[in-house]
């Protein structure tokens, strides 16, 4: 039997002994090295953003929405303020069963179908972890009702809220604007112009007239408080807090009183009447009818009210001083004659022999005037006062129809009026180089013809119409409207009085403007086309009638209102300025289909300017007469007060 001895080399094996060893310490040191590299990444480069996530899991921001700024008319009226009233809102996420929760929640407090369907809206606009009104406006037995019953309703809450409220409801609506839930449109508009933050907790915001125009200046400063939260999200004490900025209080330039007598001459009628200082471009009033509640649209308007607004055939919801758009009719003829004067066209003791109608050259188309038979010789001044269309066609034709737009432009036709709000259209003022723009036709001279007495493609605005007369009054000094006087600082209530703006300087003649200011007094005075206007007022009123073709009448037809449809016939047309001497005021006014501006228009623009210049305030107004009652009722007027 045999042994074998295998024998060890022991300095080998201690060698790779320690080979083993350095490469364990090695991979310690390296994993010990991750570790802390690891660790210093985390503690000392992402130090601030995995505290932030701590602290958000430990504190939570909660905005306080400030008080919405007031808003009042300039005898400090207000016409638009805040209230808290109590409102049950629904988390949906946090609801197991949406529908059971609301129909255990209508055995508590009353549920409409209304406030379904706004919920239902709302929710459609809102995304799920957002609480939204299911009712609103709760009284104090039905909060107190809910309130002993919350432990049966997870995910409903109980809440008290500021409400936007417009006292006086449907009064000046498209000048003061009005609130509603900010929508995905407005969020954008806020990251946009970096406001985001300042609006977290706020629901409304200014969608439309003041409320929309002045929102920086009415929403104010988002307070907030850093509140510790327990792990089921409830608030265990307040850390620190920064109380909101109340926002700014408006005072309009608008009387509410003025507004509110406009709104009640209309009676009824579809129209808008806008009147302004001249002197200051203070709007005084800028009704338009028929107006709406502004309440409806605080916090969603039903789809019953909206359906009804929308679908009117009277088109409440358009703003009819900034974005109805007219043909002036013959209150375009005050400005065409200022053109006639000042170009040298026209200089007394130029007159012409009215045979009651105007012919171009080498053409058997006859312009026809309002009377038939004409109205004799007629110069400047007559020509104003009674309307004479066949004076007004010659003039235009000599003045050309690119000089005569580019001068009436500094009045402010074909452009916006810049007012203080938005939403306004530029009219038109109708040139030959729009015309091949726009249709890609030659401009002809019968068009010119008929831009003399503010027919054809010649459209404005009430608030167009209004400035311009502010402007003539005002002895060609153009004052840029607006409705805001005045912001008033909620915490220290400093006044800051907004400047007037002036917008356009014409130097016109004196004796020019003597014979067309003669011309527009001698309108309201017998013989003038609204003698009844300026009868027994007190004070001198110059003023230029008008009526407004809606639709066309052909070469041999007569327009007959009686048997024309009655949103087919004549828009009225009535603007006026008084004192003549000394101008306080200057009014716009139109009714729609209303015939002749002396009868229609007029009587609404005197009740307005009895109230700015002597106190009077009128009793209130009957519902207007239909057109063909009223013609069977009352003895036939003198034939100047039949037409403009």
């Amino acid at each position: 039997m045999g042994y074998s001895t295998e024998l060890k080399n022991h300095q080998n094996e201690q060698h790779k002994f320690r080979v083993r060893l350095v490469f364990l310490v090695l991979l310690v040191l390296a994993a010990f090295s991750a570790l802390l590299g690891r660790f210093y990444f985390l503690q000392v480069f992402r130090y601030d953003y995995y505290q932030t996530l701590a602290e958000n899991n430990r504190i939570s921001i909660v905005p306080i929405t400030p008080n919405r700024g007031l808003i009042s008319d300039r005898n400090g009226i207000i016409l638009a303020h805040n209230f808290f009233v109590y409102t049950l809102e629904i988390t949906p996420s946090k609801t197991e069963d949406l529908q059971d929760t609301i129909a255990e929640l209508g055995k508590l407090v009353e549920i409409s179908p209304t406030d379904l369907k706004r919920f239902k809206k709302l929710r459609a606009q809102s995304h799920t972890f957002e609480s939204i009104p299911i009712r609103t406006h709760l009284n104090e037995y039905e909060a107190a009702k809910f309130a002993v019953n919350r432990f049966r309703f997870p995910g409903v809450e109980l809440k008290s809220r500021l409400f936007r409220h417009y006292p006086y409801g449907t009064l000046g609506t498209h000048g003061i604007g009005y609130i509603s839930r900010i929508n995905e449109h407005d969020l954008k508009q806020l990251k946009e112009n970096n406001q985001l933050s300042n609006y977290k907790g706020t629901e409304h915001i200014g969608k439309a007239g003041v409320e929309q125009a002045y929102e920086t200046e009415l929403h104010g400063v988002t307070g907030f408080q850093q509140v510790e939260i327990d792990a089921d999200g409830r608030a265990v004490r307040v850390l620190s807090s920064a109380s909101p900025t109340s926002g700014n209080n408006v005072v309009l330039s608008m009387d509410a009183k003025m507004q509110e007598i406009a709104e009640q001459e209309f009676a009824g009628r579809r129209g808008a009447l806008v009147a302004i200082q001249p002197k200051t471009g203070e709007v005084l009033a800028m009704a338009s009818m028929p107006s709406f509640d502004a309440n409806l649209f605080v916090d969603g308007i039903d789809f019953d009210n909206w359906n009804l607004l929308n679908n009117s055939l009277d088109k409440p919801l358009i703003n009819r001083t900034l974005k109805g758009i007219y043909p002036p009719g013959s209150t375009f003829k005050p400005f065409v004659a200022l053109a006639g004067l000042e170009s040298g066209k026209r200089q007394p003791p130029f007159t012409i022999s009215d045979p009651g109608y105007y012919m171009l050259p080498n053409s058997h188309h006859r312009y026809r005037d309002w009377k038939p038979s004409g109205h004799g010789s007629v110069d400047m001044r007559k020509a104003i006062t009674v309307s004479c269309d066949t004076f007004f066609y010659g003039l235009a034709v000599e003045l050309g129809i690119d000089r005569l737009t580019d001068f009436v432009r500094h009045f402010g036709f074909g452009e916006k009026t810049n007012i203080d709000i938005q939403g306004e259209l530029a009219g038109l003022l109708p040139t030959p180089g729009w015309k091949q723009r726009r249709f890609k036709q030659p401009w002809y001279m019968g068009e010119t013809v008929i831009v003399g007495i503010g027919q054809g493609y010649t459209l404005v605005t009430p608030m167009q119409l209004a400035y311009a007369t502010a402007t003539l009054a005002n002895s060609g000094k153009a004052i840029q409207p607006h409705l805001v006087n005045a912001i008033v600082n909620a915490k220290t209530n400093e006044v800051r009085m907004l400047p007037h703006k002036v917008a356009d300087q014409l130097n016109l003649s004196p004796e020019n403007l003597e014979i067309v200011k003669l011309g527009m007094m001698d309108v309201t005075r017998p013989g003038g086309t609204a003698a009844s206007v300026g009868a027994n007022a007190g004070y001198d009123i110059a003023a230029k009638t008008g009526t407004a073709q809606v639709v066309g009448i052909k070469q041999n037809e007569k327009y007959n209102e009686k048997a024309t449809a009655e949103r087919h016939r004549d828009h009225a047309w009535f603007i006026a300025y008084a004192p003549a001497e000394d101008p306080k005021i200057a009014v716009a006014v139109i009714v729609e289909n209303g015939g002749h501006g002396g009868s229609a228009a007029g009587p609404i623009a005197r009740k307005v300017m009895d109230y700015y210049l002597l106190g009077k305030i009128p009793a209130v107004a009957a519902p207007a007469v239909p057109a063909q009652t009223q013609a069977q009722n009352t003895p036939p007027v003198v034939e100047e007060e039949e037409h403009d």
